[in-house]
């Protein structure tokens, strides 16, 4: 089905393009699923394993990114080097397992351990993925590409709402307590074991991929060598400035998705009594809808201004939706009711989702073929770092010893927001100048590769 016949310009044929799109946007879907199924499950397990707001943002943030982002360099080395495809099926069959895992967790501890394995497995995913498609797509087409990628963090996290949810209500109903060869379990734990079963039908669907040939693989660089340590550390400290202020912006806005992707649906049940069910319901909606209309959106603007010939248009369209994202953020969590708090919310995911592809295409245009994967893993290395890891856990800390009220997360999810995106703008907009600097070196190095 993806074989290697090509288009009239040499990149593999369409069809197989857009159904390598389709496999590794359903791998990150259900990656997504099994990261945030956590949101709503955050009642329960703050009340059977007895631990604190602080402890389910650890649970969320620190326990999924230490080995995610220890591991991303490794293992997207491998990338570079090896079968892409090869090293995200392995992926994809790790976190499911650990994801199971969590579903036999009975304390805190264990159930931190098992998403540290998530994490690992997580790893493995998309800086492999961005590199080979920018193997199937042109430049003036990668963009919309990896925004359709991008739509699996809010087609998963709306799916992990909407799964979550009615799993819970169907078990509530049922008053299951005891599996089969597994013995009791709580409602929380079978939802777990439920979405890992997920991972079974995408490892069988990756393994019909094929690796694409590597484009633009020529370098200055000895081919032997192009994917070399020296390598990357070359093309680091040539980019220096620009790397700084595109991890800067994107993981100080990264903090802001990841606090309300987590928390969000526990804002809702405590300010608003939502029940569990409904509150699955309605944020599943909201994110399948308008995350991936926003990723959508950010990826065809993104693409427009491209074709205008502006050499820092991904980096401006972001720019675009974190401007907008503003007013919603610090709007929803002030809604008097329901009602205007649930439009404030949908504003507010379509535009944190508006950027979410661009960070990487921005990273591939700049970056040569062979260290596209170890480029990409170092940004997720930073960006995990700061937007997973704190993200879920700012709010946490902030109802806990700031407000001392599980009440006032809504006022925690304002703080984060009103501090986070105005400094993500800021770093951005210094970033604009060292990125097309970064693009006149990109494309004189192009140029000089065809001539050879």
């Amino acid at each position: 089905m993806t074989g290697e016949r090509k288009d009239e310009a040499g990149w593999p044929h369409p069809v197989a393009a857009v159904y390598t799109v389709v496999v590794l946007t359903l791998a990150y879907t259900c990656s997504f699923i099994d990261r945030q199924i956590l949101t709503l499950l955050v009642g329960p397990i703050r009340q059977d394993l007895h631990i604190s707001d602080t402890q389910v943002g650890l649970l969320g943030g620190l326990a999924f990114t230490i080995f995610y982002t220890l591991l991303g360099m490794p293992i997207a080395r491998l990338a570079d080097r090896t079968n892409r495809r090869n090293v995200m099926v392995a992926g994809v069959a790790t976190w499911s397992v650990m994801t199971a895992l969590c579903g036999f967790a009975r304390g805190f501890w264990p159930l931190f351990g098992a998403r540290v394995g998530v994490g690992v497995g997580e790893a493995a995913l998309s800086p492999a993925a961005f590199s080979m498609l920018a193997d199937y797509f042109p430049p003036q087409r990668l963009a919309r590409a990896i925004g359709a990628y991008s739509t699996g963090i809010y087609f998963g996290a709306g799916l992990a709402a909407l799964i979550g949810g009615k799993v819970i209500g169907e078990i509530a109903a049922l008053d299951i307590h005891e599996l089969p060869w597994i013995g009791a379990v709580l409602p929380w734990q079978l939802v777990f074991l439920f979405v890992s079963a997920l991972g079974i039908p995408v490892v069988l669907l990756m393994l019909t991929l094929r690796e694409p040939r590597r484009r633009g693989a020529t370098t200055t660089v000895a081919k032997s060598e192009a994917s070399s340590w020296p390598a990357l550390r070359a093309f680091l400290l040539l980019n220096r400035r620009t790397l700084v202020f595109h991890f800067g912006a994107f993981s100080l806005f990264g903090i802001v998705i990841n606090a309300y992707l987590f928390w969000a649906p526990s804002m809702m049940i405590r300010t608003f009594g939502w029940t569990v069910p409904h509150t699955g319901y309605t944020l599943g909606i909201l994110l399948l809808v308008f995350g991936t209309a926003g990723v959508y959106t950010g990826g065809w603007v993104g693409d427009r201004m491209s074709a205008k010939g502006r050499p820092d248009a991904i980096m401006r369209a972001a720019l675009i939706g974190m401007c907008c994202a503003l007013p919603f953020l610090v709007g929803a969590p002030l809604a008097p009711d329901s009602t205007i708090a649930t439009a404030g919310l949908a504003g507010a995911i379509f535009f944190l989702a508006f950027p979410q592809g661009l960070p990487s295409v921005a990273l591939q245009a700049i970056t040569p073929n062979p260290l596209r994967a170890q480029v990409t893993s170092v940004y997720f290395f930073i960006g995990s770092l700061i937007a997973s890891g704190l993200g879920p856990v700012l709010p946490g800390l902030l109802t806990d010893h700031a407000f001392h009220d599980p009440l006032m997360l809504r006022y925690a999810l304002l703080t984060v927001a009103a501090i986070a995106v105005p400094a993500s703008l800021g770093v951005l907009c210094l970033g604009l100048e060292p990125y097309r600097a970064s693009m006149a070196r990109a494309a004189a190095a192009a140029a000089g590769a065809k001539r050879v």
